[in-house]
């Protein structure tokens, strides 16, 4: 694994700091880079519902030559100090990519995770902020790990339950101590909890998805694993289009959508993939995946020596009780009238209905905007209701 190079020493030998100092490091070797992984282990050592991330996946998500991320982005890592210690940690990125779809001079923060002290807060927000600020950004935003299409925002609400897949998990004060320095609600993302054994289409949701299925130039069919990457390629036309008005969207680069493929690749199951195709185009989708989280929750983070074949099996014989709707997607000539309306339902139904086959319980949908009403309403009219918040901050940058 590529990992952050050593950087030469240009400044005089410090004495060592004294207890009650917080010191911020630089993350520029591997052995920094480790402890900025295992740093959320002492944090959460005593919450029931943290769910230990596997730490190989990390290494690979931090790798600047792994990350396709990084091709058209920049980071810096650091971690807080204090008695010998490490108590905290933050990101800071620039990512090109949003800067010139909005031109609006804003960075990022990311992997947020700290004691419950506000002077180490500000010390890692501070120490971001300036390094933002000093490359001629005026605004700062987040939590990120790394960009919007990666975890998003803190959770703010629906701290009793563990995160789902690739969602992410904080201790109740993390939003106190970062409003603290400074920070504002820039926008709220809802996570649906869904009862898959129960909860059935409305009345009105079977009417549309039935005189949708009658047309003969509609086509809803799952995905075909023989021809993946072309299925994928068209789901990612699709999301790129459906989700462009979103706020604060960036699309999925050929680069990133082809490491999702190879990540995710080998637990996605044909049956919860719908594509919904008119006239032979795809025009809508979704995507469910199982709930990896159950499998690895008791792993430590480690797949060796026997982590492998526990994931394994569990992956292969086990049966996931819950799973996560990551994706959705319809494209925009439609999302205004009754045929994006019934695109949405029916390939969603057809997930459901292939989760509810698997003996699948409950299903995340995740994560919607707080005002994206319309797919609210499509989503609680299929019997979702709202159980996590995660709030995404922004602050001004002097």
């Amino acid at each position: 694994m590529a990992s952050p190079q050593p950087q030469a020493d240009s400044e005089p030998r410090r004495a060592a700091p004294a207890p009650s100092t917080i010191e911020i490091v630089e993350v520029a070797d591997k052995a920094a880079l480790d402890r900025f992984i295992r740093l959320p282990w002492s944090i959460y050592a005593d919450d029931p519902n943290w769910v230990p991330p596997l730490i190989m996946e990390r290494r690979a998500h931090l790798d600047r030559k792994a990350n396709p991320f990084f091709r058209h982005a920049e980071a810096k890592l650091w971690l807080a100090r204090r008695g010998g210690r490490d108590v905290g940690r933050v990101t800071a990125q620039i990512d090109q990519a949003s800067l010139d779809r909005y031109g609006d001079a804003t960075g990022f923060f990311g992997f947020l995770e700290a004691v419950d002290d506000e002077a180490v807060f500000a010390a890692l927000l501070d120490t971001a902020e300036t390094w933002l600020a000093g490359r001629g950004m005026s605004r700062v935003r987040g939590p990120f790990s790394w960009s919007i299409n990666d975890e998003s925002g803190l959770l703010v609400d629906g701290f009793d339950t563990p995160p789902s897949l690739l969602m992410g998990h904080a201790p109740p004060y993390y939003a106190g101590r970062i409003e603290a320095c400074g920070y504002a609600k820039a926008k709220d993302l809802i996570a649906y909890d869904f009862d898959v054994q129960t909860s059935r289409l409305t009345a009105l949701g079977k009417t549309l998805v039935e005189r949708l299925e009658r047309r003969p130039d509609v086509t809803i069919r799952r995905l075909d694993k023989r021809r993946f990457r072309a299925e994928l390629d068209a789901v990612l036309e699709v999301f790129n289009d459906a989700w462009s008005d979103n706020w604060g969207f960036v699309p999925l680069s050929e680069a990133e959508i082809a490491k999702a493929a190879k990540d995710l690749g080998p637990i996605i199951d044909p049956n919860l993939v719908y594509i919904a195709e008119v006239g032979g185009e795809a025009a809508a989708f979704s995507i469910a995946l199982p709930n990896v989280n159950e499998a690895i929750a008791d792993l430590d983070g480690r797949l060796l020596p026997f982590g492998w074949a526990k994931l394994l099996w569990r992956l292969k014989f086990g049966r996931m009780r819950s799973g996560r709707m990551p994706l959705m997607g319809v494209r925009k000539k439609y999302q205004n009238g009754p045929t994006g309306v019934a695109l949405a339902y029916a390939v969603i139904d057809r997930v459901h209905r292939g989760g509810r086959a698997r003996g699948v319980e409950h299903a995340e949908l995740s994560w919607i905007l707080e005002d994206n009403q319309a797919v609210r309403r499509i989503i609680e009219g299929l019997g979702g209701r709202p159980y996590k918040t995660y709030r995404v901050y922004e602050k001004a940058l002097a």
